[in-house]
């Protein structure tokens, strides 16, 4: 059975405390928070002080996505601020070793993101070093996107590295995941999906965390 992240990109944030809790208590395992800083991706969004915020409110894994362009400048102030995870994209820095030692240097579960259009190969050299790696199955920076099925073959191929070079990973995906399209990505490896309009748009969304758990039983 897969994980659940929901992304409260999609959450209401004048009551953000009370939907992380409903979720929470519906079962999703993870907290998929998107850090977006208006040159990487177009849109703007959080900072570490949301990070810092939420953490004494949920005891779920705080996944923080950056998606910002040389995020070595913000790795040390989301880790001080209670993320449990950072995620950086290849695509954001020339420099994707250092940034994922300095994660790990402050404790941190480390992760490596590549978007539909980079290949994995790109991200070969760092998967012996990362805690998960996420595969974008959307462009990055808008919600509400559809899947992308062409990404479940990446899924693929990064758990048959997993398998033959005995790594230890997560594979998450990112991006148009509801009860239908998480199948084919959990087939093919994946571990984690993020949801966010799909779950808090709903006017139930522990129903829609359920459902994504038992589409992949």
């Amino acid at each position: 059975m897969i994980k659940v992240a929901p992304s409260i990109l999609s959450a209401d944030y004048v009551n953000l405390q009370k939907d992380i809790e409903k979720v929470d208590k519906g079962g999703a395992e993870v907290l998929h928070i998107d850090i977006m800083d208006g040159q990487f991706v177009p849109a703007l969004s959080y900072g570490p002080g949301w990070v810092k915020a939420i953490r004494p409110i949920t005891d779920m894994t705080l996944d923080v996505h950056m998606m910002v362009q040389s995020p070595e400048r913000f790795v040390d102030q989301f880790a001080d601020a209670g993320a449990d995870i950072i995620g950086v994209h290849v695509e954001a820095t020339p420099h994707i070793h250092r940034a994922l030692q300095m994660i790990k240097n402050k404790g941190v579960k480390a992760e490596v993101v590549i978007n539909p259009g980079t290949p994995v190969s790109a991200i070969t050299p760092v998967l012996y070093m990362v805690d998960q790696v996420l595969v974008m199955t959307v462009n990055p920076g808008f919600g509400g996107q559809k899947f992308l099925p062409e990404t479940v073959k990446k899924i693929a191929e990064l758990n048959e590295i997993k398998k033959s070079e005995g790594l230890d990973f997560d594979i998450e995906i990112d991006g148009g995941v509801n009860e239908h399209t998480v199948v084919g990505a959990y087939q093919a490896g994946a571990t984690v999906a993020v949801a966010g309009s799909y779950v808090f748009d709903a006017d139930d969304p522990v129903s829609r965390i359920k459902a994504i758990k038992d589409a992949t039983k």
